[in-house]
């Protein structure tokens, strides 16, 4: 089982430039998918008068979605509890940088993020 790790970095652009189906294409789902998983909450993509209009960084998500589906065999629940769980990590990551810690104690501390997200199979 590999998961694509390039597919779980959500920086990059918010800017909505693909619509739906182009997405989906993306992706390799069906529109609908892309329908299912907004109304869980798992994304929201921009919108204009008549369309959806998604980032870089959705599709990005919607690719990690789709191997947590796929290879993981996780339902919308735990792909929601996942992604919550790797993007506080992120964000504690990001805190260890602010920190005034020596540097091995920050490289242990990103140690055991690593840890925890190949745990998650990130």
């Amino acid at each position: 089982m590999t998961i694509r790790n390039d597919s779980h970095d959500f920086t990059g652009t918010e800017t909505g430039i693909y619509v739906m189906s182009v997405a989906a294409k993306l992706c390799g789902m069906h529109p609908q998918t892309l329908r299912k998983y907004e109304r869980a909450g798992l994304l929201t993509p921009r919108r204009n008068s008549h369309y959806r209009l998604y980032s870089n960084r959705d599709i990005a998500r919607l690719r990690a979605i789709k191997d947590l589906v796929d290879e993981m065999g996780l339902n919308i629940a735990g792909v929601d509890l996942t992604l919550r769980v790797q993007e506080k990590l992120a964000r504690f990551a990001q805190s260890i940088e602010a920190m005034e810690l020596e540097t091995e104690q920050k490289s242990q501390l990103h140690q055991e993020i690593r840890a925890i997200l190949e745990l998650m199979r990130f």
